[in-house]
């Protein structure tokens, strides 16, 4: 019971960002700023920099409460079923998971909090680059697409990875409106590779026991713990490699630092917790990993910073 008092004692403000999962999508805003100093080579203008992430906030925000507003039913089903006392603690749990399914929020209060952060979204986005609200409508609409095929296919997994891989595509035409496209192209594979390893499978194993009670297709309920173990350390291998490749098509401001540094945080963030989910499968590991991982964009941010303001 005191549990519950204590969620039904939650100040709004934690509800609403709980809603959006804000603590991650602060993670994740890393990701368009990222693409973008490691497009130019360079910092953008002030005025650039400050309505970029003002806009990718906002757009992370009515991705992430859209989620949860599409799942509300599922959502409400799980938590009814729910029996486990504990579970591995992951960064999407730092606020009130669910407060729409937990009858914490009326759906209509949660459904006007996306709308408000949409309409900032395209705002900001539209004053960046118009090419920006149609990436953002896109990746709204793949992000429905995701939930929608909760109990259909596993291969969920190929809109989620489009969704998150979009972000750094708008970081990109935010500054660049004729990017190259060999810099595009490898930048997308390894969010996209990052997005299925490091979040996604390890989120599937995390939650592998809840999803078979509302028979939820996902890649660990449907293709078992061992593989989805061998496709998550395949996928963030291929992340690490392709943080490192994406130096030798980046903007030439960005000094050799940051090889350097992408080689190491690759290591840390991304191998080193695949190798325990590997050898010691498990929702724990699982949460390891992907804990780290979520860290990447914003460890990744930071050092291209350093590479593009220490060029060695």
């Amino acid at each position: 019971m005191s549990g519950i008092q204590q969620q039904l004692e939650q100040p709004l403000w934690k509800l609403f960002f709980g809603l959006s999962r804000t603590p991650h999508g602060l993670l994740d805003v890393a990701t368009p700023a990222m693409a973008a100093l490691l497009c130019l080579g360079a910092f953008p203008p002030g005025p650039v920099m400050v309505v970029g992430l003002i806009t990718a906030f906002a757009g992370y925000n009515a991705v992430y409460a859209l989620n949860d507003l599409i799942d509300y039913a599922t959502d409400c089903e799980r938590i009814s079923l729910q029996e486990r006392a504990s579970s591995p603690f992951h960064v999407d749990e730092v606020l009130v998971r669910h407060p729409i399914a937990r009858g914490l929020l009326p759906f209509r209060t949660g459904l006007a909090w996306c709308l408000i952060w949409s309409a900032i979204a395209i705002l900001g986005a539209s004053w960046l680059n118009p090419l920006c609200v149609v990436i953002f409508a896109a990746s709204v609409g793949f992000e429905a697409v995701y939930c929608k095929l909760l109990r259909i296919t596993h291969l969920k997994i190929i809109p989620s990875a489009i969704v998150k891989a979009s972000g750094g595509l708008a970081g990109v035409f935010a500054v660049d409106p004729s990017p190259s496209a060999g810099f595009v192209a490898v930048l997308l594979l390894w969010l996209a590779a990052w997005e299925i390893g490091g979040q996604n499978v390890a989120n599937d194993i995390i939650d592998r026991e809840d999803d078979l009670k509302v028979a939820a297709r996902t890649t660990a309920t449907i293709k078992g713990i061992p593989e989805s173990v061998f496709r998550a350390v395949v996928a963030v291998s291929m992340a690490c490699f392709g943080g490192v490749a994406v130096y030798w098509l980046a903007g030439p401001g960005v000094g050799i630092l940051y090889p350097v540094g992408a080689l190491f945080l690759g290591w840390y963030l991304l191998i080193v917790p695949a190798r325990g989910l590997y050898f010691s499968p498990g929702p724990a590991t699982a949460a390891e990993l992907f804990n780290k991982a979520s860290y990447m964009p914003v460890c990744f941010l930071f050092l291209t910073a350093a590479a593009i303001l220490i060029p060695i």
